[in-house]
This record gives structure tokens, sequence and C-alpha cells, in this order.
């Protein structure tokens, strides 16, 4: 693992410090070192996945842009989380059916002022659905992106797309991850691009449990998983970490389980409300 990243042994280590309340100062650490995940921009602020909301989770000390990629008719890369275009915007009917030019007739901000009215602002009425190359242009290859192929059986080529535009702008490999759902998904982009970082998700109804064999076919092809952080509990958390993989749970949405997330040991998370983390990481 290369920067940003903290070995396994430092993530044993901080986690016999803290147990043996060498304490402090490890916790500290151990705090500094989580990733913030933008979880679809701020979007506990803003209206999801639209250039206002990534831009918020920057100015609230995001240190990842989260994207979902859907695609239209054509072939071109959307940022939205659903199949349909229903819940975020004012249309309706399945992504795969609009061209990008009629994706972008369509208003995307008016939902949330209805959904959200204590975090309206009359200037999200009528914003855009951004496609990912419109999103590279404005946040610039040095950024740092985190990129969900969402419903990949749905759209084939679909990880061809995505390496041939993270080429195209030069975005940044050491740093971006990719992550799916489908082992599928991330295995068709290992085979074209090994040296992109893949991230696992995970999806538990109950309390989360993982085998020894399910760990190492994971690290066949990707460095890390994300679970949802409903069902976790500490010794899942601490198995993942041990045997080397990153761990990203979402969507994490109130600081107090922020921290306890923090104590057992995850090196990263997901949130709608990037500045909260920021104030957990800095001990507020």
């Amino acid at each position: 693992m290369r920067r940003n990243w903290l070995p396994a042994l430092g993530a044993l280590a901080l986690g016999i410090g803290v147990m043996t309340g060498g304490g402090t100062a490890f916790a500290k650490e151990k705090h500094k070192d989580i990733l913030n995940v933008s979880h679809r921009g701020a979007s506990g602020h803003a209206p999801e996945h639209t250039l206002i909301s990534y831009d918020m989770g920057e100015k609230m000390h995001g240190d990842y842009i989260e994207i979902d990629l859907q695609m239209t008719k054509g072939g071109q890369l959307i940022a939205m989380h659903d199949e349909k275009v229903d819940r975020t915007t004012g249309g309706t009917g399945f992504v795969k059916d609009y061209t990008l030019e009629e994706i972008k007739q369509l208003d995307a901000g008016s939902w949330f002022n209805e959904k959200y009215p204590q975090y309206a602002n009359p200037d999200y009425a009528g914003v855009k659905v951004p496609t990912l190359e419109e999103i590279f242009q404005k946040f610039g290859k040095n950024n740092q992106y985190y990129i969900e192929t969402k419903s990949p059986e749905i759209y084939p080529g679909m990880e061809k797309e995505l390496l041939r535009l993270i080429d195209k702008y030069g975005i940044d490999k050491e740093t971006l991850l990719v992550q799916s759902f489908s082992p599928q998904s991330l295995e068709i982009m290992h085979k074209l691009d090994p040296s992109v970082k893949l991230v696992q998700l995970l999806s538990y109804k109950t309390n989360t449990a993982i085998t020894d064999e399910e760990i190492a076919a994971i690290k066949e092809y990707a460095m890390g998983v994300g679970p949802n952080h409903t069902y976790l509990n500490e010794e899942y958390v601490q198995k993942v970490v041990n045997n080397g993989l990153e761990i990203h749970p979402y969507t994490v949405n109130d600081k107090e389980r922020m921290a306890q997330l923090i104590d057992w040991g995850v090196t990263g998370m997901f949130t709608n409300f990037p500045d909260l983390l920021h104030e957990v990481k800095k001990g507020k």
C-alpha cells in the first residue's frame, strides 16, 4: 500500500496501543489517518452528485470525492446513484434510456430543497447532472476520486470507458480508488489496469462476519473492503485490517459512531457530512 494507506502492522500497533492504555497519543494519530470520504459529495448539505455537492465536500475537508457512475444511452458516464432518474431529478425512467442531451435537461436540485428544507438553497434549483468528464475537468487530475461502478451488468464496457477517461485526464492513480459491489466488475478493472486500487463493497443484513477464504479471495484483486457500518463489530474490523486490507464503512453520519469505528480500527469511512467527520478527527 502506498501513500495514504496505513499498513496492517501499523493498524495493529495502534489497536494494541489503545487497548493497553498507551492511549491518548495513539488514538489521536489513528483519528488523523482516517480517510474522510464525501459520500456523493457533501450530500447531507447539498443535492447529491452535483458539482455543488462535490465542491462543498472539499471545503468541508473531505479527502475524497465519491462518484457513483451510470451510463447514458450513448455510452457517456454520468454521476448518479440510482439506475432511474426519478428520485434525484424531475424526470422518470432509466438512465440507460436517456441520451446525454436529455439528461442535461433534467433538474437535479429542486428535489433536495423539497426533501430537506433546513438545508434548502435557491441556487440548488435547476442544477444539472454532471458527466464524469465534467467532474475531472473541474476538479483536476491531482484530486482524490473514489469511483463506483454501479450496476455494471447493465452497462457493458463501463470499466473500459472509465479507464479511458482516467487516462485521458491523467488522473493520479496513486490515490484513485474504484469500488463496486460486483466482483466481476472489479476483476475486469484489475485485468484492464492492475495499477488501479480496488475496493470490494459489501452489504450485510445482520451481524457481520468474514471468513479467511473470503478475505483471501478479495485480496486477489482488491486492497480493501467497504461494508455497511450498521452491523459492524470490532472483531470484524480487526480481522480485516490485520489481514492487510483497508476498511472503509458506509455511510456514517453520527459523530459518536464515527469515533467508535475509528477506535475499532477502520481506515476510512463514507459520510454525507464530511464536516462532522473532520471535527471527530480533530477531537471535537
